[in-house]
């Protein structure tokens, strides 16, 4: 299967995140914070990442833009608990924003994990259509 990579301050999302997707069969790499998870994946071969946005040190919003720096085709899934704005507020949408830094898809918190099965299974059929898949051949 796929080699994710999930990264998210919060121990008991990484856990959870790992613990479905590897029931999955994917091979899944764990970081706590944006900096980790840019060295990860320097060093390794992802097919997709899972990136939280809201972080300490680094947010998910300059990781993703620092990893498409490094590879500007990966697909990155975009989470966050953050209670988002109505109309009536001006706080920005942080979900919508990571979209326009990257993101191919945004799961809010709390997801069940049929929503995140689903948002990687679409992704990974994106990468095997692509055009890394042909590169892969």
């Amino acid at each position: 299967m796929a080699r994710i990579e999930v990264i998210d301050d919060d121990q008991a999302i990484r856990t959870t995140i790992k613990l479905l997707l590897e029931r999955e069969g994917h091979d899944v790499v764990l970081a706590e914070d944006g900096r980790k998870g840019i060295e990860q994946f320097r060093t390794g071969q992802f097919d997709l990442l899972i990136v939280d946005i809201f972080m300490p040190g680094m947010d998910g919003l300059e990781t993703i833009r620092s990893i498409h720096q490094i590879q500007p085709d990966i697909p990155i899934i975009v989470i966050s608990g953050y209670a988002f704005r109505t109309a009536l507020e001006s706080v920005p949408d942080f979900l919508n924003m990571a979209m326009k830094f990257g993101a191919v898809s945004s799961l809010q918190k709390p997801f069940r994990p049929s929503q995140l099965l689903s948002a990687v299974a679409t992704c990974l059929q994106g990468v095997a259509e692509g055009p890394r898949a042909a590169a892969r051949d």
